[in-house]
């Protein structure tokens, strides 16, 4: 019996559901006993659901050129799970397209090519220890932080989030701050399950105890009398910005390492993960992890200048309103920011283009910036005007960042779309620092406009994780490596 075509489009739905079905537990139990984190041609289907598995197969043909079907990743995910591998990040997508379609493996079978593509991490012993984590402030990048770690804990985590800190502490302050985690108006529900510990003074989420500590200072806290020790204190307040401020937390005992979530002063090193986290060593106890701007233009004008090489050029940021400007109109130190944020454009003036040379020393006195706020509550965009040293066209530069963002070491920071419907709301959630959107790219020999959009808020946050792991000694490998 011939099936109709509808029958048959429902016939294959079907069978990639009940694949995808088949894959949650067995990525479940990678990231919770072994510490891997299963992805496809970058998009993480740990915590994922089944649509979004489905979906994340459907960009390998957007990349491609050619469609990989979840019956065909589903043999390499099952092989995965019967290997005795170290924690890792394992591209599923590009392992099962290069085996079913590059012909790299060679004549190799399946387990033979697996085992040569994961070499790194079969048969290692993970030494790695685990870290207590303080978020200090718990703000709208503090309370995104939580759900980062709390969405990845269990025995693997080496990231363990112990205790926020905030001020306060009046009566119903805790059910507060546990409603705020559980509730976003931009980002949703949280993933799980949050209930207050009155007795305990703590939030208990996804089996995760974190303490509640009320302090107005950090010289106030003692973190070993709630058995932290060694911490990373995440400051996500922004009250401190300098190497003698920032300090201050060391009085508290217990604490390490401090990570501001804002641009740094003085000598303390900016660091835009997947462009110079290298330079963060042992010996550095402050680090920041610049601002969500510096962050989403920075790898993109890493991968343009190493390939073109940039003379000069302009950023303008199209950013979302933030905490720090009005509802309506009031007094604000800063000019033009006391206009109503939800009503207003408002011309203001950003850093981070200046702040990229801390990053990229070799663009320093390269680049000018500046700055509108819009009537959106989240995700932004930054427009980048560039002369570069050699001409150039639109479809070759967008083929260049196209390969960038699925087969360089900037694969995690740059993500690109193709699509011509896309708009600011379709990013939210994004877990890339910057997402360039080619179908705006404009090119004229040497010249060339890219619109690079960012979650500033989601995409930010995953960048602050990497940046706490460098600093925490946890450094696994993404896998395959792909030239």
């Amino acid at each position: 019996m011939t099936l109709s075509h509808a029958e048959q489009y429902q016939k294959s739905w079907q069978e990639r559901q009940e694949y995808a079905e088949n894959m949650l537990p067995i990525i479940g139990r990678l990231y919770r006993n072994k510490g891997i984190e299963v992805v496809v041609y970058g998009r993480p289907l740990v915590s994922a659901t089944i649509i979004d598995i489905i979906k994340a197969h459907k960009t390998v043909q957007r990349f491609e050129g050619q469609k990989l079907r979840l019956r065909e990743s589903f043999p390499v995910l099952e092989a995965i799970s019967k290997m005795n591998l170290a924690p890792g990040r394992v591209d599923i997508g590009k392992l099962a397209y290069a085996f079913l379609y590059k012909n790299v493996a060679e004549g190799l079978t399946l387990e033979q090519y697996l085992a040569d593509s994961l070499s790194d991490i079969l048969d290692h012993e993970d030494q790695v220890k685990p870290v207590d984590v303080v978020l200090y402030g718990f703000g709208r990048i503090g309370r995104l932080l939580a759900r980062l770690m709390l969405e990845r804990s269990g025995p693997s985590s080496k990231l363990r989030l112990k205790a926020i800190v905030v001020r306060g502490g009046k009566k119903g302050d805790l059910e507060k701050r546990a409603s705020l985690l559980r509730r976003d108006s931009i980002h949703g529900p949280f993933n799980g399950s949050i209930t207050v510990d009155e007795e305990n003074q703590g939030i208990k989420a996804n089996g995760t105890f974190i303490k509640v500590i009320y302090a107005n200072s950090p010289e106030q806290v003692d973190y070993t009398q709630y058995g932290i020790d060694n911490a990373l204190i995440v400051d996500n307040t922004g009250i401190y910005k300098d190497d003698t401020e920032l300090s201050i937390h060391f009085q508290s005992k217990g604490a390490a390492k401090v990570l501001l979530t804002a641009p740094a002063k003085g000598d303390v090193p900016n660091v835009v993960y997947g462009v110079n986290q290298h330079m963060i060593t042992a010996e550095h106890k402050i680090v920041s992890a610049a601002s969500c701007t510096t962050n989403a233009i920075t790898p993109v004008l890493k991968a343009l200048h190493d390939e073109y090489g940039i003379r000069n050029g302009h950023v303008e940021t199209v950013h979302s309103y933030t905490n720090d400007q009005n509802l309506i109109d009031n007094f604000h130190k800063a000019e033009r920011r006391g206009r109503a944020a939800p009503l207003n454009m408002v011309l203001t003036s950003t850093g981070a283009a200046s702040a990229v040379a801390k990053a990229l020393p070799e663009l320093k006195g390269k680049l000018t910036g500046n700055a509108i706020r819009v009537p959106t509550p989240n995700v932004s965009m930054a427009i980048l005007s560039l002369n570069l040293n050699r001409e150039t066209n639109k479809q070759d530069l967008n083929d260049f960042l196209q390969r960038t963002s699925l087969f360089s070491e900037l694969q995690d920071q740059i993500d690109f779309t193709s699509s011509t419907e896309i708009v600011s709301s379709d990013l939210v959630g994004s877990r890339y620092a910057g997402v360039v959107d080619s179908q705006a790219t404009i090119v004229d020999g040497d010249r060339c406009v890219l619109y690079v959009w960012y979650d500033n808020e989601f995409g930010y946050s995953v960048q602050v994780t990497r940046v706490m792991n460098e600093m925490a000694g946890i450094k696994y490998p993404t896998l395959p490596i792909v030239k």
